[in-house]
């Protein structure tokens, strides 16, 4: 199990694989709640995830592909794409530091 500060979070990759919109949205979402931290928000296919994301989130049932793809990369599991505690989790870690693990 990887871990990181929330002072050392730059880049964000919400993952899909669905392609239904949802993760966008979610995305557009994160951008508005941790771009004011100056964290960089994207989304990216789980098959595709770039390298240099320092935190993924990713629904619950993609988190072992998402762990294989970024084996070094902390990644999250969620199970809501609107008002999961694990964004509200992240926002605090970055905002007032803390260390996230996954």
């Amino acid at each position: 199990m990887s871990s990181i500060q929330g002072s050392e979070i730059k880049k964000v990759v919400v993952a899909c694989d669905a392609g239904m919109g949802s993760s966008v949205l979610l995305t557009t979402q994160l951008k508005g709640s941790l771009g004011k931290y100056g964290v960089n928000v994207e989304h990216s296919p789980v098959d595709r995830i770039p390298e240099d994301a320092d935190l993924v989130l990713v629904q619950e049932g993609l988190a072992a592909r998402a762990r294989t793809r970024v084996p070094d990369t902390v990644v999250l599991g969620f199970r809501m794409f609107l008002g999961d505690p694990v964004f509200a989790e992240v926002e605090k870690a970055v905002r007032d530091g803390g260390t996230l693990a996954g």
